[in-house]
């Protein structure tokens, strides 16, 4: 992840959880989905890359006990909640892998990439990195936003986000390589929201790649938005890759 980036979240922390958190139907569901595939146990070594705010480490903690938090933003680590079941580590997804981030155990049953993958500048050498410290039988699962999204962003956000995001073919494919086999689906889930609140979560940069708009650009954007839907409520759906990969 670059610095770039990090500070980004850095200066998100805040209103990180108010900007993804969308409802706690949103927050079962997508837990859901993350336990179904990983099935954590009593136990198990588990590790969150990316982990934000803990939004989605929750569940994790409740079936494995304890789960280390790794993310490069300290202000988004002093967000997690609070207990000994949250192991917060400062670090990237690169230093992980290159053996820099002070870890609680050298190999994991469990590890989450829940939307911290497309910040990986060399993902087939993180891929490969974390499929090598999966312990006989763990699983390693990659949540990603598919090439394309139905989001009512403005032109611009829309095919920047097309050219900057991943194919999850690909991760499939680096993790194919590492010696895991491996599962690839999609699901989504409807959202809605005033469109009030979504304009504010646009302006707030809800999205990395939106902090590579400047103020005035955003507003042109946000303008663009507000005049293609005039309708106060906005739904679309929010659709996801997982990429689960085990090893044997």
């Amino acid at each position: 992840m670059s610095e770039e980036i990090a500070a980004h979240y850095d200066r998100l922390a805040d209103r990180y959880d108010e900007n993804w958190a969308h409802s706690a139907e949103f927050i079962a569901w997508m837990t859901g989905c993350i336990l179904e595939r990983l099935e954590p146990a009593p136990g198990d070594r588990v590790a969150d890359i990316g982990c934000g705010t803990g939004l989605f480490t929750q569940g994790l903690v409740e079936r494995a006990g304890q789960v280390a938090c790794v993310d490069p933003s300290g202000a988004m680590l002093e967000r997690l909640p609070a207990g000994k079941g949250f192991v917060p580590v400062e670090a990237s997804a690169e230093d992980v892998v290159e053996g820099r981030a002070l870890l609680p155990h050298r190999q994991f049953d469990v590890i989450l990439v829940k939307e911290a993958i497309h910040h990986v500048q060399d993902r087939a050498r993180v891929l490969e990195g974390l499929a090598g410290m999966l312990a006989p039988g763990g699983r390693v699962l990659v949540v990603m936003l598919p090439t394309t999204i139905d989001y009512p962003l403005f032109d611009r956000a829309l095919r920047l986000f097309e050219e900057l995001q991943p194919d999850p073919e690909d991760v499939a494919g680096h993790l194919e390589r590492a010696g895991l086999r491996v599962r690839l689906t999609y699901e989504s889930f409807p959202l809605s929201f005033s469109k009030g609140r979504y304009l504010r979560m646009v302006r707030n940069r809800y999205m990395s790649l939106l902090s590579m708009f400047d103020d005035a650009e955003l507003e042109a954007g946000i303008a663009e938005i507000d005049e293609r839907h005039p309708e106060e409520v906005l739904q679309f759906p929010d659709r996801f890759a997982f990429v689960l990969g085990r090893r044997a």
